[in-house]
């Protein structure tokens, strides 16, 4: 089964976000593969008697140490996207992350932010000042966030999409983050060496607490086991910069 097949399975806004992701990837960045582990690029189980299957695809560019789509679905009861961006240490530029959760026809939880990672907790200025021009649109149904969430910027958008159109709305607000991103990215100089600590120090503070997601290593200790998810959450999902 390829990634396409997999995706036009799932709620079309994880399809469309798909789609998104990588168009944009490709248009901006001079993309290569980065290369995952055989036997995690797709992993098929079951949970609760329903077919797990797991998709992931992972790039690199001279900006990004790893830039890693995963899809998954289990049964027709549950369609997850989850995308991270993560940015080579030398250079400060946030962490892009975006996490679509869905089931039955409904897309309960809509996520995307560009979360710094200095010290202070402040988005280069270049970011803030894009970021600060956008239109935040109105949901209807916005979402708390989890107590480990101060990880994310005062950017971060967490919704309950209650429309096709308030899913539109998220879609969209995704595609100007990451057009943002990439050509902040780009125009980006690498930085010191004292700044580079930083950053890393950033980064595995990030990685650390998105580690604590309880609902996503639940569902895959159930499915695979307890060793088996904590070697997917460190090494594939959240792995630290060396």
């Amino acid at each position: 089964m390829s990634s396409i097949s997999l995706r036009e399975q799932q709620h079309p806004l994880i399809c469309q976000l798909a789609n998104c992701i990588e168009s944009v990837w490709h248009k901006h960045l001079d993309l290569s593969p980065y290369h995952l582990p055989a036997e995690l690029g797709y992993v098929e189980g079951k949970l609760e008697g329903e077919k797990l299957v797991i998709e992931n695809r992972c790039y690199q560019s001279k900006q990004f140490r790893k830039m890693h789509l995963e899809l998954a679905r289990v049964g027709n009861m549950l369609d997850i996207l989850h995308c991270v961006m993560f940015p080579h240490p030398e250079y400060n530029i946030p962490m892009f992350g975006s996490d679509l959760v869905g089931g039955r026809g409904q897309i309960s939880a809509a996520i995307a932010d560009l979360s710094p990672v200095n010290l202070q907790r402040i988005l280069p200025e270049g970011y803030n000042t894009q970021l600060s021009k956008l239109t935040v649109p109105n949901f209807s149904q916005p979402r708390e966030l989890p107590e480990w969430g101060n990880i994310f910027s005062d950017f971060c958008i967490f919704v309950r999409p209650s429309s096709v159109e308030e899913e539109t709305w998220f879609l969209n607000h995704v595609e100007s983050f990451l057009e943002i991103h990439c050509s902040q990215a780009i125009a980006s100089q690498p930085i010191t060496e004292l700044e580079m600590q930083e950053v890393i120090a950033g980064q595995k503070n990030y990685c650390t607490k998105q580690q604590q997601n309880d609902k996503t290593r639940r569902v895959l200790e159930k499915a695979f086991g307890v060793d088996w998810a904590e070697n997917y959450m460190t090494k594939v999902l959240f792995d630290l910069p060396a």
